[in-house]
């Protein structure tokens, strides 16, 4: 897992804009994968950020990156909470719902779809999205939205750019340690 796939697919978590990204990459061997894993930790604790393996297939495996205090203060939200307490996690702390996340897409025949607060997209397009995939969709861009259209597009601008900005200046010889910012929730 390269740099460079980083900055391409998590550049607004990297840039202290968004909670999180989920991706996937492919794996040749897992125990040398948890090793660049545990190395990422090590390196980025200071930046505030953590990866975490949350699914493994055959070949391949899901990855959360994410800013933890992001993550508690956007469980902090009433509204947040009370989809999760729906959806059986232990709502109250933020390390242990990721951790049942990843039990929930290990064990669960459906996918989480709750997925989402752990992304950082807002409560609203969430249960949108849980209520009816299709039905209300406004806009599909970053994430279905079915809320508010307009500060959607304006997130959705945000990350775009800060990708573009960051896949530059990795291009100019800027490291990964460089680009990832130290933040506060």
């Amino acid at each position: 897992m390269g740099d460079q796939l980083l900055i391409s697919l998590c550049s607004p978590t990297l840039a202290g804009i968004k909670t999180g990204n989920l991706f996937t990459v492919d794996i040749e061997d897992r125990e040398s994968f948890c090793k660049e894993v545990r190395d990422f930790n090590y390196r980025f604790a200071g930046k505030g950020l953590r990866m975490i393996p949350v699914k493994y297939y055959e070949k391949r495996v899901l990855i959360y990156l994410y800013r933890p205090d992001f993550l508690k203060r956007d469980f902090a939200n009433e509204e947040v909470c009370r989809v999760l307490k729906e959806k059986g996690y232990s709502y109250r702390n933020s390390d242990l719902c990721v951790a049942e996340l990843a039990k929930h897409l290990k064990q669960d025949s459906n996918f989480p779809h709750e997925i989402g607060l752990f992304l950082g997209y807002p409560v609203t397009d969430v249960l949108g999205f849980m209520k009816s995939p299709e039905e209300g969709v406004k806009y599909t861009g970053f994430w279905k939205v079915y809320g508010d259209k307009e500060s959607a597009l304006k997130t959705f601008d945000k990350y775009k750019r800060v990708t573009e900005i960051y896949s530059m200046a990795h291009k100019k010889g800027k490291s990964l340690e460089q680009l990832a910012v130290v933040t506060g929730a």
